[in-house]
């Protein structure tokens, strides 16, 4: 085991989104004197991403206001900032981290927080009207085509889960003409269960989105705004002006082979964050071992990656023999049409599920999961303060029979 960092160390954060400020942040907090290095691959500083698929996208909220720090107080923060660099190989020995500029950056210390990147679907490439929406470039890829398109724009999403299902709510609000192709047949069935998937779904329809379920889309043909026609499965044809594909992302990790650092559907880690000595993750990219659920998880939650960057800050500070385990309480919320979605825990596939308060038929209701009697999770359509009462029994992993009390 390891003792606490040198205070006057250096400390590389690969990551400057979310994890990685929170992460750079939290290490000046904890009174570490050293230089703390941002290395950002995109060449903006950092920014907010779920404004991205909700006001951002709707032209609501400017630049400035998904800015986690205006640009001239950055320089206050105390970092160096390598923006627009993409880390591009590590060096565990050597304690080196190499960037796409050339540069080479020795560290004392170093937090992976490169977070995950857009899947594409084999064979559609993003190009003039196929979009991936993830980064803020991205997101102005999209205005932009949706301002060409103009009036009325034909606007297919690919995937219903929860990027897919913001940006057609968002759209739709625009007055945008939204389809939506979703390979499951219920939407989000393998996260929240079939029959809450199913009243996500309800969502799209009651808006008068078309919601085209258990289809996969074989390809897009055309190569400009206003001429594409997404080519369904089963052999159907949806005629697009500007098509947006959201099914899911990939841990950024390519930049760690052959490093050492161990790497399975993320940055592997123990409980602490660490994935080797002197090397914590935080974010979208790192997995671990949360102990008081007993699961490995990776998180793709707002939440986490604030949390996460904090909590490996300080054990990276720490050092591995008095770092402590990372067991947040799982969070997350989406914003569709008029509804706020929120959920607390971590249910899995085959964990119950019952309706404990308002119904899945009206829109509004909060729903208990469970497995052999212990609560999993709570989930909630627009019913907050419901939500909020099981959050801290989910934390306790408490049982069935005390969630029932609370409802009561």
């Amino acid at each position: 085991m390891s003792g606490p960092l040198d205070p006057d160390g250096t400390v590389v954060v690969v990551g400057a989104s979310l994890a990685g400020l929170r992460a750079a942040e939290e290490l000046r907090h904890v009174g570490h004197r050293g230089p703390v290095v941002m290395v950002g691959a995109e060449s903006h500083p950092p920014y907010d991403r779920p404004p991205l698929s909700k006001q951002f996208l709707a032209g609501a909220w400017d630049v400035e206001r998904i800015r986690h720090h205006a640009p001239e107080d950055l320089a206050d923060l105390g970092f160096s900032w390598r923006i627009g660099a993409a880390a591009t190989a590590l060096d565990l020995g050597a304690r080196t981290v190499g960037l796409s500029t050339g540069e080479e950056l020795a560290f004392d210390g170093l937090v992976v927080a490169t977070g995950a990147a857009a899947r594409s679907l084999p064979g559609i490439a993003p190009r003039p009207g196929v979009h991936l929406l993830r980064t803020l470039d991205d997101c102005l890829g999209v205005r932009g085509d949706l301002a060409r398109a103009g009036e009325g724009v034909r606007l297919v999403v690919v995937g219903a889960g929860f990027i897919g299902a913001e940006v057609a709510a968002t759209c739709h609000g625009l007055g945008a003409r939204v389809t939506v192709v979703e390979a499951a047949a219920t939407p989000l069935a393998h996260v929240l269960g079939e029959e809450v998937g199913a009243a996500c779904g309800a969502l799209h329809r009651s808006a008068g989105v078309e919601l085209k379920t258990g289809v996969g889309v074989a390809g897009v043909a055309g190569e400009h705004v206003g001429s594409l026609t997404v080519a369904l499965t089963d052999g159907s044809q949806v005629p697009a002006d500007v098509v947006v594909v959201g099914v899911g992302v990939t841990p950024t990790t390519d930049w760690l082979a052959g490093s050492g650092v161990p790497v399975d559907d993320g940055v592997t880690c123990d409980e602490r964050l660490f994935a080797t000595d002197r090397v914590v993750a935080a974010g979208d990219v790192a997995r671990w071992p949360h102990r008081s659920l007993g699961r490995v998880l990776r998180l793709e939650h707002w939440t986490n990656a604030a949390e996460s960057g904090v909590a490996a800050a300080r054990n990276l500070v720490a050092g591995t023999a008095a770092a402590t385990p990372y067991e947040p309480v799982p969070f997350f919320w989406s914003d569709q049409y008029a509804t706020k979605i929120q959920m607390v825990g971590v249910p899995s596939a085959g964990d119950e599920v019952e309706v404990v308060d308002g119904s899945l038929a009206g829109g509004r209701f909060a729903a208990l999961y469970h497995r052999a009697g212990l609560l999993t999770g709570a989930l909630a359509f627009s019913m907050p303060r419901q939500l909020m009462r099981y959050r801290s029994l989910v934390a306790a992993g408490g049982s069935l029979a005390e969630a029932y009390a609370l409802s009561g």
